[in-house]
């Protein structure tokens, strides 16, 4: 099959360049690499699309069944806080007086 396709001068120009680059024999087997690459992000997309949508069903079920509790969004951030000090005194080598500033730094922004 033959096929003739349009490129905008950007595009025509990174063919050439990787024919030239001796990866590719034609513009043709660059285009099918392109299309190859672009047929396996697809179905990554696909794949994690069809992933979230499953978690939303499965959150909606647990919603709807009773067994899902009611956040405390202070909490979290608290916890969340807390763990992001610690780590950052951890790999920075600053002392725990820091990462205490932090967490004043940061309430401020609730």
């Amino acid at each position: 099959m033959s096929l003739n396709i349009s490129l905008p001068a950007a595009l025509e120009s990174r063919v050439r360049e990787q024919v030239s680059s001796g990866m590719y024999g034609s513009a043709s087997e660059v285009v099918r690499e392109a299309l190859r690459f672009f047929e396996a992000y697809q179905s990554v997309q696909t794949a994690s699309l069809a992933a979230l949508k499953s978690d939303i069903a499965q959150g909606l079920q647990d919603a709807q069944a009773g067994r899902v509790d009611a956040g405390d969004m202070a909490a979290i951030k608290d916890r969340g806080r807390t763990a992001l000090a610690q780590k950052t005194c951890k790999t920075d080598g600053v002392s725990s007086a820091a990462g205490s500033i932090y967490t004043e730094r940061t309430d401020r922004l609730t």
